[in-house]
């Protein structure tokens, strides 16, 4: 129990009361009338206030919540007494190691008797994982408002997270509605370079010559178009680097959970594309591949495949990657690597096997980005520290540019993506590969 700041006031009054004693000592009786009736009031006010057992409360949430999200968590509050509307605080224990969008963690609602009232809030997962809620803790005021009562509700139980399937759900939601620019996409059904007929429409300044229907032009006396359709069952393959330096962290999140986002999305629009998918993860060894396959069933072996990845403490071995990759997948198709650049020995094995690779397939490179470190090579020079920041951040950015114009001038695609938009500026990627039939 809990006095509110105006059962606390109530009980101040008998505060003047004592001092009007001095000089009239009927004043003491009436401080003892006013705590006896402050006292009825109280326990008036206690009774008529509703019981634990009145209420209900109940947490709701994905079965799996995305990494490097913002997952919706919603508490519904039943009161099942009363006759009036109550003012109610409610605490919840998400895992200590994910991230809320409110200042305090303590929501606040009006219940009304027999009527549910949700409350909501978002998390944010910095890992993958088995994780665990703890209980609820509801606070309610009693209907004269002088004091508060608190219980605690039984809600503890685990939750998973998984790589980010809020952008996946949203991505499906656009493409139905036609709105995939909010998302920062291009349209998804990329049509312009393929050998698949399409339609027929009005020729644009921007169209080649050679797309030019020159019969239906002749019937409609003025210059018509064709559009083809983008090929279907084309081969992507993702290599995803799970070594030590993908380790490292962007903000909160490893680079490699940013990687395994962008894979996982990938994989779910080229499904839709009708394309093959597979994975292939690895550090000093190659540790897991899933071979491509069409349907949205591959999309799902490939969730389970990059929940489960974990992090390795050792310097990726390109070769072994590499030479396994060439000995499984023999068929033309896009290869994402997803490595990270700053830091590692192994650069000009990356490049020579990255070079090696385009022979029989188009490689992309994928690196993330560092925010930080952009922020260290631009920040004012003010002390010794500050200069030396900035000197090897500088340093650190000239050779990653130095690496990425290397392979580019070796006809090696790259893209370098800051962790936040790397999975939009993948799928960008892709859909422009295939729009202009690189693939």
């Amino acid at each position: 129990m809990q006095l509110t700041l105006r059962g606390l006031a109530l009980l101040l009054v008998t505060a003047p009361l004592l001092l009007a004693a001095f000089w009239w000592p009927g004043a003491v009786w009436a401080a003892a009338l006013w705590l006896i009736a402050c006292t009825a009031a109280f326990v008036a006010d206690w009774q008529l206030a509703p019981k634990p057992g009145d209420w209900s409360l109940a947490r709701r949430h994905d079965n799996r919540l995305s990494l490097a999200a913002q997952n919706l968590v919603e508490i519904d509050i039943d009161l099942h007494a009363g006759l009036r509307a109550t003012p109610v605080w409610v605490r919840d224990t998400p895992p200590p190691t994910f991230g809320l969008d409110v200042a305090q963690p303590v929501l606040e609602a009006q219940v009304a008797p027999q009527q549910r009232t949700a409350v909501r809030y978002h998390l944010w997962p910095p890992r993958r994982g088995n994780f665990a809620f703890g209980d609820l803790y509801l606070r309610w005021e009693s209907p004269a408002g002088l004091l508060r009562r608190q219980a605690r509700f039984a809600a503890a139980g685990p939750v998973k997270v998984y790589p980010n399937l809020v952008d996946v759900r949203k991505y499906d939601l656009l493409l139905r509605r036609n709105r995939l620019w909010e998302l920062g996409l291009r349209a998804t059904r990329q049509l312009g370079a393929g050998n698949e007929f399409e339609r027929l429409r009005d020729y644009t300044p921007d169209d080649e010559y050679r797309r030019i229907n020159w019969k239906a032009t002749a019937r409609r006396g003025k210059p018509i178009s064709v559009e083809y359709e983008t090929e279907r069952s084309q081969n992507i393959y993702a290599l995803l680097d799970v070594g030590r330096m993908m380790r490292s962290p962007v903000g909160d999140v490893a680079k490699m959970d940013y990687a395994i986002n962008a894979v996982l999305l990938l994989s779910y629009v080229a499904v839709q594309k009708g394309d093959r998918v597979g994975l292939l993860t690895f550090a000093d060894t190659v540790l897991h591949t899933v071979a491509p396959r069409s349907g949205k069933a591959q999309f799902h072996r490939l969730l389970e495949q990059l929940y489960a990845v974990e992090g390795q403490r050792v310097e990726p071995h390109y070769g072994v990657a590499f030479g396994e990759f060439a000995a499984r997948q023999h068929k033309r198709g896009l290869v994402l690597v997803f490595t990270d650049l700053t830091g590692s020995i192994s650069t000009d094995a990356l490049v020579a096997q990255m070079v090696r690779l385009r022979r029989q397939h188009l490689p992309l490179l994928v690196t993330v980005a560092d925010p930080a470190i952009n922020r260290l090579a631009n920040q004012p020079i003010a002390d010794s520290t500050s200069l030396y920041e900035r000197t090897v951040a500088e340093r650190v950015l000239a050779e990653r540019r130095a690496t990425l114009d290397r392979l580019r001038r070796q006809g090696v695609h790259t893209l370098d993506a800051p962790a936040d938009e790397l999975s939009v500026a993948v799928i960008d990627r892709y859909l422009a590969m295939k729009e202009r039939m690189l693939i």
